[in-house]
């Protein structure tokens, strides 16, 4: 499809040999890299088995749009949506049944730095919040009837393991009866690379080995999901600091200029951006501006940007659409469509956040986001919302009737009702 252009060049997945030199005094933990199912195919299987969607199909998913008992264009921006599933799914008729949000959490060795208005320890924190069902993701996927997976793909474990009784006490009676009444409460998975990267201010935040771990680990668990019947994937994250990690990725991978892809995260004031520009610049000295995904994905990190990307490859590769969220998410798809841009096919872009590099990433990788709602929570929040107009979207083509089933006058007979109406998908991949 024409909606997006190719982030990069694909690059090859192989990734330089990057072996740490011994850890310093102080430095972070390490897990041992978590191992691919026995019987899923790991992350370079799927990135080579990813291919674009059937562009040829888009005249007949537009010839279907127009037949539908509306002015040509009037449902504007859902058509173009309902032509990007029918493309993805393969059929004229659309459908969105079952949908997960995906939610990818971890840790940044740079916090500590001052990079972020809060703590590390927030990390782990709100995971217990998401544990108890009191988060804003929790309140947005028991509303849509979402399938809710938490992965821990490298929190700090003295954090992610201490339920407070202040956190208990902030999550609503009527949240908790809702998820025990639900019967589907959020699902943790454990896939915990360390406890955070190292700090990209002094060292490589991630091994190579870490890179392909986390890439592989993405990309299982996200074919897990859709092997238990999830036709529709919703991509988050938390981690404090992961903006800061994201505006260098978003630097390499665009060539966009440091300074443009900084924002204010979970809301520095103005001495804080500044501290958090001068910091990044730091980070560049030392580990430059590696255009290979891969490498700059080692010396910024982080684990659940790195899962994410396996998680959109993945998906794609098995032809079903990725909802994106926020910033950080939209980093993980342009490092997937620098891989292999027909990725790109397969992502949906949610919203338009507030997070200052957001627009301009969006406009390098030529998407319009579905929403401009200055949300800038992560979480995975509005690619929910996301998720329910691809419901509306699917089901709009699927089930209205055509003017020749419902013996309505078309607007074509008529005339004159197209010179005013919205964009047409044909307008649209123009």
């Amino acid at each position: 499809m024409k909606k997006t252009k190719p982030a990069a060049k694909p690059a090859k997945t192989a990734a330089r040999p990057n072996k740490a030199a011994k850890p310093p005094a102080g430095a972070r933990k390490t897990a041992k890299p978590a191992a691919v199912a026995k019987g899923l195919p790991d992350f370079d299987a799927l990135l080579q088995q990813l291919r674009p969607v059937d562009e040829s199909q888009l005249e007949a998913a537009k010839q279907r749009l127009d037949s539908l008992t509306k002015p040509r264009g009037s449902l504007g921006q859902l058509e173009w949506l309902a032509a990007q599933l029918a493309l993805i799914q393969g059929t004229m008729q659309p459908r969105i049944k079952s949908a997960t949000v995906l939610v990818f959490a971890a840790d940044h060795g740079a916090a500590d730095a001052g990079l972020s208005a809060y703590p590390s320890e927030v990390t782990g924190q709100m995971l217990a919040n998401f544990r108890a069902g009191g988060a804003a993701i929790n309140v947005l996927a028991r509303e849509l009837n979402l399938q809710l997976v938490v992965v821990d793909a490298g929190v700090r474990k003295p954090a992610s393991t201490r339920v407070k009784a202040a956190t208990a006490a902030r999550t609503s009676k009527p949240a908790q009866r809702a998820a025990a009444n639900s019967g589907a409460g959020p699902r943790f998975v454990d896939l915990s690379l360390g406890e955070g990267t190292q700090n990209f201010l002094t060292r490589s935040a991630m091994t190579d080995a870490q890179v392909r771990a986390a890439l592989n680990a993405g990309a299982r668990v996200a074919i897990e999901c859709i092997d238990a019947g999830a036709d529709c994937l919703a991509l988050g994250e938390m981690g404090i600091g992961n903006t800061a990690s994201g505006a260098l990725l978003m630097h390499c991978v665009t060539g966009r200029p440091l300074q443009d892809c900084v924002g204010r995260g979970t809301g520095l004031d103005d001495a804080g951006l500044q501290r958090k520009r001068a910091l990044l610049a730091q980070a560049v000295t030392r580990g430059g501006r590696p255009q290979d995904p891969l490498t700059a994905l080692a010396q910024y990190g982080g684990f659940e940007i790195a899962m994410l990307t396996g998680a959109i490859v993945a998906a794609a590769a098995r032809r079903i659409p990725v909802v994106i969220d926020g910033f950080t998410v939209s980093v993980a798809s342009a490092l997937a469509g620098a891989l292999n841009a027909a990725a790109l096919d397969y992502c949906i872009f949610a919203h338009r956040s507030a997070e200052r590099g957001h627009r301009l990433l969006l406009e390098h990788l030529g998407a319009e986001p579905l929403l401009d709602l200055s949300l800038r929570l992560g979480e995975g929040s509005g690619a929910a919302l996301g998720v329910a107009l691809c419901r509306s979207a699917a089901a709009l083509m699927s089930d209205m009737a055509s003017f020749s089933s419902a013996g309505v006058r078309s607007d074509a007979d008529a005339g004159g009702m197209t010179e005013t109406s919205a964009p047409t998908v044909r307008d649209r991949a123009a």
